[in-house]
């Protein structure tokens, strides 16, 4: 089996996915919260008792694949992978893979969670491709008819919208992220819970057109993150919605790393 996790700035993914002949299922699925002051045993540990807690042995893994984009984390979490796990994990980056070509000014700078998901995306859904990520930034990457990743626009996450709009009102209160029956708010919940997800919507719809103006075709758009399926539920712009774009990223890169395959 291989272990695939996604290190984000919020949360840290993890997927077990079945190798061999019946390789690329996912049989298990975890989220942590990202700290950037966790030891290895404290990660370790964690890892444990999720194993244990889904009747997985730790010695069922084969492969370690990561993909991270708070490097504060890698020395400790590398430690975990081989103290709890042991097996040393694969780093991927957008500078360390080759499975799709990074046309931007900084290939290098370019994090590896989208690259991750839109290699998925592409190998999923074909190219032209959008990628939506609506996670701690909200992320628009895109893909070229001949599968080369282009560049982004990126733009503030809902919750960290959410959070700075309460913090800096004094009276403004936290509200479930849904959305009211009517554009209109007749309350103040009703009217931030109008404004934060039609507000995204008509993001999403408006960046998604000016991107498909420039890829010069008729993209797919494809959405992942923990936001996703609150905005796709009121936009027809997005056409699939993939929970585990990233991790299913990681697992391409590494089975594309162990057959060697290129491109």
């Amino acid at each position: 089996m291989l272990l695939a996790i996604d290190v984000g700035n919020t949360e840290t993914k993890l997927g077990v996915f079945s190798t061999g002949a019946a390789g690329g299922r996912i049989l298990q699925m975890w989220r942590l919260t990202t700290a950037r002051r966790r030891t290895a045993d404290e990660i370790g540990i964690s890892l444990s008792a999720l194993f244990r807690r889904s009747n997985l042995a730790p010695e069922e893994i084969e492969s370690i694949a990561v993909s991270s984009v708070v490097p504060q984390n890698d020395r400790e979490l590398a430690a975990a992978c081989v103290g709890y796990v042991g097996r040393e994990p694969r780093f991927f980056s957008a500078a360390t893979q080759h499975l799709m070509d990074v046309a931007t000014d900084r290939p290098r700078e370019v994090g590896s969670d989208l690259v991750c998901g839109a290699i998925a995306a592409r190998a999923r859904h074909g190219a032209p491709t959008i990628v939506i990520g609506f996670g701690t930034a909200t992320t628009f990457s895109a893909v070229s008819k001949d599968g080369v990743y282009l560049g982004a626009a990126l733009a503030p996450g809902i919750q960290i919208s959410i959070d700075a709009l309460v913090e800096r009102t004094a009276k403004l209160p936290q509200v479930a992220l849904e959305a009211p029956a009517a554009v209109i708010g007749h309350d103040t919940v009703s009217a931030l819970q109008s404004g934060i997800v039609y507000g995204y919507v008509g993001q999403t719809e408006g960046l998604v057109a000016r991107l498909k103006a420039e890829l010069g075709g008729n993209a797919r758009v494809v959405a992942t993150g923990g936001m996703a399926d609150v905005v796709a539920r009121h936009t027809a712009v997005i056409d699939a919605v993939e929970p585990h774009l990233v991790l299913d990223g990681l697992r391409l890169l590494f089975e594309s790393e162990r057959t060697g395959r290129r491109g």
